[in-house]
């Protein structure tokens, strides 16, 4: 197995100690260069025997015009350079392993590539840029729970026949205006506008490998989470896949469409694991050393996918560092989420948090807190769900708000708190506190976790859904055989009235917001678009599932008590009332918490499918939301006393002064 030749001859268990003896480099000049003194490479591969690059005149299906001999460099790498700039060309690397020539890679860095990304292109990416692309900025936000999450992916949003959209499936579907479906509402880059939400995450958007760029009339999807080039956009993605330079310009353009709007963009990164193991661009150019592996010397499977990637080791570490650095830089990006986020070690992230802060200090990031599989790093080093403490400037998703509330993510028909699942109220709480200590919740109780992870509110994330497993329609459809979709959507809106107004950051999955479901495919990941694509039509039909979610959205934006931003902040301004009903849950914001204009905001969640009766303090209290409905701005209003809950539904209660 090529993994084992990297070890030079010594076994599997010492190889780790090999690689331990490599040196890193941490220039900003691998693998190209382009200036006034011409073209150059630097390619890390300390244990090569001969490295040289290739030069090609296009980007597939023509023979190499040049092959220039490389020179070992400093700290491990190899160069070599010619005094023209070789804008338009495309390379790759090979290098010379234990007397044989590897296959040929476009090397680990490569930032623009042809169709299909096997060979690297020479762009001059200065030509690339949007027009007013150097004042280019996305939203400022304080703190990350400032931010309202769209987690979206390029097909499923523009692609469906009624989306109105041109670009349908491209970066630039995200930059047409005024599109609207067939029944007149709007979408795409509108939609996000008139929904408030602050934030999309778009699914990967790298070059990854499992869509044919070359036949795209196939309409092949994936997610794209099997990573192939990690800092080059994807090619499907583009009007021109075999032109280097425009999927740079048009993802370039979709976020500038984006951040003219007040839309921050954040990508989904993933650095875990990559689609190939010995035939991957890693595996080419440093044999072994970005993966771990078991003591057999096989590889080690965290991700589920077939490898894992070595954060602790520096060079890698430095590779997800400048990564993310030349993402934030030379794209403008706003937030990372990183996909199994626990594979990578906590001193990782914190040094990726740290010097994304210095770009940007309005960037954030976040994570999934957990891993698909075990792995050789060791569990007090890994960045899961319960390290997140160790990591301040970090956030984790929240399995406990997200199980508690519709059922659990593993059984279909598991039911949930908003749909009438009794004993999960404190496991809600714990999500409602964003996972900080709080005297009135007690984590013995609860469900996926059983003490206080977070150290501040902004450490999490919470949500219903996101693209992973069921979607919430297909949850609730699944969990709820016998209710209409009628009785689903009041169970949808307490769901996402309790992730809206906990504190910690609010994400909601793409077309929940109107009822979208997905055939009750849970991991639709390259499932046809008649599966994943977004019915805009349903917009239409579902107007008041729309307009419920706009509306909450605008009560998060407009009032700082949903968005603490310390645990002390937490303990202080919110106390539960003691209710100790079944599918229950009362508390109040209390103080003018964080600055709110409000007093007081009462919340009764009521996940049962009878009514129920609350003791409301006395007062000039203002409905804000009742039986369904809600309005930022009111209702009407209420004295307090005894007053009713609705079946599936949330009372919120505002006392202004």
């Amino acid at each position: 197995m090529l993994a084992l030749s990297a070890a030079s001859a010594v076994s599997a268990q010492n190889a780790d100690a090999v690689f331990k003896t490599y040196p890193a480099y941490g220039g900003e000049d691998l693998e190209l260069t382009v200036n006034d003194s011409g073209t150059h490479w630097r390619l890390w591969s300390p244990a090569a025997e001969g490295a040289r690059v290739i030069l090609y005149p296009t980007g597939v299906n023509t023979s190499a015009t040049d092959t220039i001999a490389m020179t070992r460099g400093e700290s491990g790498t190899w160069v070599a350079n010619v005094p023209e700039k070789l804008y338009g060309k495309f390379y790759t690397f090979s290098i010379l392993n234990k007397g044989k020539w590897l296959d040929e890679t476009p090397g680990v860095w490569a930032k623009a590539v042809g169709v299909n990304g096997k060979r690297a292109a020479i762009i001059d990416f200065a030509g690339t840029n949007p027009e007013g692309w150097n004042l280019d900025k996305g939203p400022a936000i304080k703190h990350i729970n400032d931010a309202v999450i769209y987690e979206m992916h390029h097909r499923d949003f523009s692609v469906h026949p009624s989306s109105g959209i041109a670009a349908k499936g491209k970066f630039l579907a995200l930059t047409e205006e005024a599109t609207r479906s067939p029944k007149g509402d709007k979408t795409g880059i509108d939609h996000l506008k008139e929904l408030g939400v602050t934030h999309v995450h778009i699914l990967p958007s790298y070059d990854y490998n499992s869509v044919d760029e070359a036949n795209l009339p196939t309409n092949t999807y994936n997610w794209g989470y099997d990573p192939q080039n990690y800092n080059a956009p994807e090619g499907s993605y583009s009007t021109n896949p075999s032109d280097p330079s425009t999927r740079v310009l048009e993802m370039k353009e979709m976020v500038k469409a984006l951040h003219d709007n007040g839309i921050g963009v954040i990508m989904d990164v993933v650095y875990n694991h990559t689609a190939e193991n010995d035939g991957s661009n890693f595996s080419l150019t440093a044999p072994g050393y970005y993966y771990r592996h078991r003591p057999d010397g096989s590889y080690s499977d965290a991700s589920g996918c077939g490898n894992e990637t070595a954060s602790d080791r520096r060079q890698m570490r430095d590779f997800i560092i400048n990564s993310v650095k030349y993402w934030a830089k030379e794209y403008h990006i706003d937030g990372f989420r990183f996909d199994l986020m626990a594979i990578h070690d906590i001193e990782t992230m914190n040094e990726v948090a740290a010097a994304l802060k210095e770009i940007n200090p309005d960037i954030f990031v976040y994570g999934e807190g957990w891993t698909a599989g075990d792995s050789p790093l060791p569990v007090e080093q890994r960045a899961l769900k319960e390290n997140v403490a160790k990591m301040p400037q970090i956030a984790v998703f929240s399995d406990d708000i997200r199980d508690a509330i519709k059922g659990h993510y593993t059984d279909a028909s598991d039911r949930g708190f908003a749909t009438g699942k009794p004993g999960l109220e404190e496991t809600v709480k714990i999500g409602i506190v964003g996972a900080t200590a709080h005297p009135q919740v007690d984590y013995s109780k609860g469900n996926n976790s059983k003490f206080p992870y977070a150290s501040a509110p902004t450490q999490i994330i919470n949500y219903v859904s996101c693209h992973d497993d069921l979607m919430l329609t297909d949850k609730l459809r699944k969990s709820m055989p016998d209710a209409t979709d009628a009785e689903r959507q009041r169970a949808a809106r307490l769901a996402q009235t309790i992730v809206l107004t906990s504190q910690g950051t609010p994400f909601i999955f793409a077309g929940e917001e109107i009822f979208r479901d997905k055939k009750g495919v849970h991991n639709s990941y390259k499932s046809p678009d008649s599966i994943n694509a977004i019915d805009w039509n349903l917009k239409h039909d579902n107007a008041g599932q729309f307009n419920y979610y706009k509306e909450l959205i605008r009560l998060r934006k407009e009032h700082p008590a949903f968005r603490m931003t310390t645990a002390e902040q937490v303990r202080k301004h919110l106390k539960f009332d003691n209710v100790n009903e079944p599918n229950l849950i009362s508390y109040s914001l209390t103080d003018y918490a964080n600055g709110d204009e409000w007093k007081e905001i009462k919340l009764v969640f009521n996940g049962s499918d009878e009514p129920r009766e609350v003791k409301i303090p006395k007062g000039n209290w203002t409905v804000i939301a009742e039986d369904g409905n809600i309005n930022a701005d009111g209702l009407g209003t209420a004295k307090g006393g005894k007053m009713t809950i609705a079946p599936r539904s949330a009372l919120i209660l505002a006392l202004t002064k």
